[in-house]
């Protein structure tokens, strides 16, 4: 078969042609395929972020109406209960507050390391202009 499009010089020049069509279509669709993946994932982290987000909004907007509401339920009564109040203690932050918390120390943690590191660089300039100079 080899043989009959070596001797074609059309044939040959049209499988050529065809190859090089592949080629570039492998190619933009290799491309299409890089940017899709770049904008889902995208897509994905800030989708991520604005659940966590809202859903650290929303835990803690809540224990803080629950306060509130307790707080009203106290002042509205001339004697508290006994019920109201130990349930006003009892109250344990939730599972998605502790986490929120966590995340915001290590968000301060990293955020101050970087602060750091920044701050180390430009002192290092600083006395290596002053060395420059002097």
């Amino acid at each position: 078969m080899e043989l009959l499009e070596t001797q074609d010089p059309e044939r040959r020049r049209l499988m050529e042609e065809a190859n090089r069509h592949k080629q570039n279509l492998e190619g933009e669709l290799s491309l299409v395929s890089d940017r899709t993946q770049k904008i889902v994932t995208n897509a994905l982290i800030i989708g991520g972020a604005l659940a966590l987000s809202y859903l650290l909004v929303n835990q803690l907007s809540k224990t803080k109406k629950k306060k509130r509401k307790a707080r009203a339920m106290l002042t509205v009564a001339s004697a508290p209960t006994p019920v109201a109040e130990s349930q006003e203690e009892d109250e344990e932050p939730s599972v998605l507050a502790q986490i929120g918390d966590r995340v915001v120390s290590q968000a301060t943690l990293v955020l101050l390391d970087i602060a750091r590191s920044k701050l180390m660089e430009y002192l290092e300039a600083r006395n290596n202009k002053k060395d420059e100079h002097s």
